[in-house]
């Protein structure tokens, strides 16, 4: 019912800046959507149909669902910009747990001006994706259709403000934030400090890209506050028009407790390379790591932490411009049983077929 509301106020908002499309320049508001239904299996067949608890897209097994479906309307002139797009979804469900009410269908709301007459300066505030990691929560805007587990336990979204600047030539972005924690809309009860985050993206021509991004801050309470500090590097790198690779490096760090001076690690690499041998065709094949032997991020429960190493292949088929259908083949392998099979017994192996259709507009 909820939900229901919020989308009519949605089309409310919508309708009215139709209504008023003829005031300003058409030009200036732009309406878009985006859908994406999938089934997976997973070889353990848990009973409870869900994935790992470390996994939040795709998560539902064994069954038709919906990963993520927005609609967004979008105001943009030369010195003010503003979106608003609000969604459903299992992707929503799993991201959004910890935020209340109507929050949880918020997907982006933000404003931004500009604050140099000469300069691509501006500032922006509200609910925007993250400053985080090369995957988006829109899958066609990924080269796999799963997300990596280093993408899906980092944040995905931020609250706050951001100052950034593009250079003249477009080579470089900078930005700095100030942050309500680590994926939140709302900042955590009786947590009294923000967070705070930067950005530095150089791209020397259409080949290469080079990512720094971090972030610094306290996800507790005051009361038992551990500082964390992480750090994302990434670089793309397209060979020739049908070859390309990324690879990518998350590193982090939180106190062990208040006031400590020792440290907690984990640390994650991720490398994928991406064929496509027609512009409607493409094959992506994935490794990757995730060590958190502590438990900062992901709780495993045995000696080891948690250690996992990760593989997939994915293909992908453009049926219309705006259509894709992608299947995935990935297994998961870790150090210690973890993943619950259909009988309650704990594997060390999950090995998942995903397919989807996506659409927008």
């Amino acid at each position: 019912m909820i939900v229901q509301k919020i989308f009519q106020f949605a089309f409310f908002l919508i309708s009215l800046f139709a209504l008023k499309a003829q005031e300003i320049k058409l030009n200036t508001l732009k309406i878009s959507g985006f859908a994406e239904v999938y089934y997976q299996y997973d070889s353990n067949n848990p009973e409870s149909n869900m994935r790992p608890g470390f996994v939040y897209s795709h998560h539902r097994n064994n069954e038709v669902n919906i990963n993520l479906a927005f609609i967004k309307a979008n105001y943009e002139t030369e010195n003010l910009r503003a979106n608003l797009a609000l969604a459903t979804g299992t992707y929503m469900n799993a991201n959004y747990s910890e935020e209340q009410g109507v929050l949880k269908n918020i997907y982006e709301a933000s404003i931004g001006f500009k604050i140099s007459k000469n300069k691509n300066l501006w500032i922006d505030a509200g609910v925007f994706p993250s400053h985080i990691g090369f995957e988006s929560a829109v899958v066609k805007d990924n080269w796999t259709l799963t997300r990596s587990i280093a993408a899906e336990n980092s944040p995905y979204f931020e609250t706050g403000a951001k100052i950034s600047y593009t250079s003249d030539n477009g080579k470089w972005l900078m930005s700095g934030l100030i942050l309500n924690g680590w994926q939140r809309i709302q900042q955590v009860d009786g947590n009294s400090i923000p967070s705070f985050g930067h950005q530095l993206t150089y791209t020397p021509n259409e080949k290469l890209t080079i990512n720094s991004s971090s972030f610094v801050g306290n996800d507790k309470p005051d009361s038992i506050r551990q500082m964390r500090y992480f750090h994302n590097l990434y670089g793309i790198y397209n060979i020739n028009k049908n070859w390309a690779v990324r690879a990518g490096f998350d590193i982090g760090a939180e106190q062990k407790y208040k006031g400590s001076g020792s440290y907690n690690i984990w640390y994650t690499p991720v490398l994928i390379a991406k064929y496509s041998p027609t512009e409607k065709l493409s094959v992506a094949a994935r490794t990757e790591y995730y060590h958190d032997r502590n438990g900062v991020k992901i709780t495993a429960g045995t000696d080891y932490g948690f250690q996992m190493l990760g593989y997939s292949l994915n293909f992908d088929y453009r049926i219309l411009p705006n259509l894709l259908w992608r299947t995935e083949i990935k297994n998961l392998s870790t150090r210690e049983g973890l993943f619950i099979n259909r009988r309650n017994e704990l594997e060390k192996n999950s090995c998942s077929v995903v397919t989807s259709l996506s659409a927008g507009f």
